[in-house]
């Protein structure tokens, strides 16, 4: 059996399904295979359940200290199995909610594993579930399958199979109750004492989790902060923060070996500090790595389409999403680029475009990101230190949350908005906050670095009162060297 489509798309992520509903919308009749629920890492592995869960233990966190807000609640406790059940319904609702897009959009949905026949034919073989371990789907081998049960012809196709975490080759790593962050979700129980490998937004996040669940929590970061992408004072301010709510955070160290522990630890990490020097060992129920991620492209047969990689097994794609090859696209997290969801969706939408003859394309300086540790970070733009490593002369300003009226009623006072511009004629270069609601507050930031705005553009602009997005125009205002709600200082750099 052999069908013919308009645009193919294989990988039903953030991307792909994406890609696949614009490519309908603008006219031309598109197919989509995926092995799994719709969806990708993103939906039923990664950001939606992670969010689901970190809700969960932000009301926790929030009713263990009601009686700050005069609100008395007793007995409160944690039902880790309710979490999991809830975080699964949010799951499959949002999954099946996409499936009915993709239908309403006349997408013709194909469920299996694709191989390139040539550069415009895949063949579908059978899938099955993805093959389970203590570190989650096992991604990386071809899944078991049969001889193809069909073949999908298509003019233009766009490869969107995400990626998989990756597991450093650490002495020990093979052994159970170590796991990536697609393994954590298939913990039964929350462990006593858990050690992160990985500061950055993965890392973090479990951390923050976890901790709020009652484990106790260890952060083994070879960088001098979290977050070494970030900015460096919102870096050192969740450093800060963590530590102060009982998070062990061992900066500038790295995991030299995993062994089975004894003493009651099912394991024991070894720790070595980056000068070289042995430092410590860890006791561990649980070992968490969230050190990066691989793209999903070795099982495709690329290279029987002409497709070629680079050394990581990344596709190369142009500022229109093309591979080498012109009438392939490729999108997400197998491009090597941001490994985002917002990122890929929106690269979904500029090939599908591309592909329909518009001239659409992205830029990637104006991305927002956002890591929903407790407190949150998000950031747009360049960091101080990046802005000036471009040759920028800048100013920057920071305003503290605990400057604001909004906070203190809310009951999170924690944090600030950091701003960077650029000296003369004050063009906003980056935004970094880090505080209550900063995954939405950098909404404004990227708006205002998308078109250029300047600081007096913020300061100028009216926001509501008592809100937390008024710390956005008063770090604004005291870049401008106008601070009204905090003591003036003088201008950095």
């Amino acid at each position: 059996m052999n069908q013919q489509f308009d645009v193919l798309v294989i990988g039903g992520g953030p991307g792909g399904y994406v890609a696949a509903i614009r490519a309908a919308q603008l006219g031309k009749k598109v197919a989509l295979v995926d092995k799994e629920r719709p969806g990708g890492v993103c939906l039923n592995w990664g950001c939606i359940p992670t969010k689901a869960m970190l809700r969960s233990a932000e009301v926790l966190e929030t009713v263990r200290g009601a009686d700050e807000f005069g609100v008395l609640a007793d007995d409160v406790r944690l039902d880790y199995a309710t979490v999991l059940r809830r975080k699964d319904r949010i799951v499959r609702t949002l999954t099946d909610g996409i499936a009915h897009l993709l239908k309403a959009n006349g997408v013709t949905v194909v469920t299996g594993h694709a191989r390139f026949v040539d550069d415009h034919t895949v063949a579908v073989h059978e899938a099955g579930p993805a093959p389970l371990g203590d570190d989650g789907p096992r991604y990386a081998a071809p899944p078991a399958e049969g001889p193809a049960r069909e073949h999908l012809t298509a003019h233009h196709l766009v490869v969107a199979t995400g990626s998989r975490p990756a597991v450093p080759a650490v002495p020990g790593a093979d052994l159970p109750g170590v796991v990536t962050s697609d393994g954590a979700f298939l913990l039964p129980r929350v462990p006593s004492r858990v050690l992160v490998v990985g500061g950055s937004a993965v890392g973090a996040e479990w951390a923050s989790m976890f901790h709020a669940f009652g484990a106790e929590v260890t952060v083994v970061e070879m960088m001098p902060t979290l977050l070494p992408g970030e900015d460096q004072d919102i870096g050192r301010a969740l450093t800060r923060s963590f530590t102060k709510r009982g998070i062990r955070v061992l900066t500038r160290h790295t995991v030299a070996a995993i062994d089975e522990g004894s003493d009651g630890a099912p394991l024991r990490a070894h720790l070595t500090a980056t000068d070289g020097r042995p430092a410590e060992t860890v006791p561990a129920d649980t070992v968490l790595f969230g050190v990066g991620r691989r793209p999903n492209t070795a099982a495709l047969d690329l290279d029987t389409a002409g497709v070629r990689t680079d050394e990581r097994g990344y596709l190369p794609v142009d500022d229109q999403l093309r591979t080498n090859v012109p009438h392939i696209h490729a999108i997400g997290d197998v491009t090597g680029r941001l490994q985002l969801a917002h990122v890929a969706s929106h690269q979904g939408l500029v090939a599908a475009a591309a592909i329909c003859g518009h001239d659409e394309r992205i830029a990637y300086d104006a991305v927002p990101a956002a890591t929903f540790t407790h407190p949150e970070v998000a950031s747009v733009g360049l960091t101080e230190a990046a802005a000036v490593a471009a040759g920028h002369e800048v100013t920057s300003a920071r305003f503290p949350f605990a400057a604001l009226g909004r906070a203190h009623a809310y009951g999170a006072t924690e944090g600030m908005v950091k701003i960077v511009a650029e000296r003369d004629g004050g063009r906003v270069l980056g935004t970094h906050i880090i505080g209550p609601g900063a995954s939405d507050l950098i909404a404004e930031a990227a708006l205002a670095l998308t078109h250029g705005a300047t600081l007096t553009t913020l300061a100028d602009t009216v926001h509501a009162h008592p809100t937390l997005g008024e710390a956005t125009m008063e770090a604004a205002m005291s870049a401008l060297g106008l601070p009204l709600h905090t003591a003036p200082s003088p201008r950095r750099r």
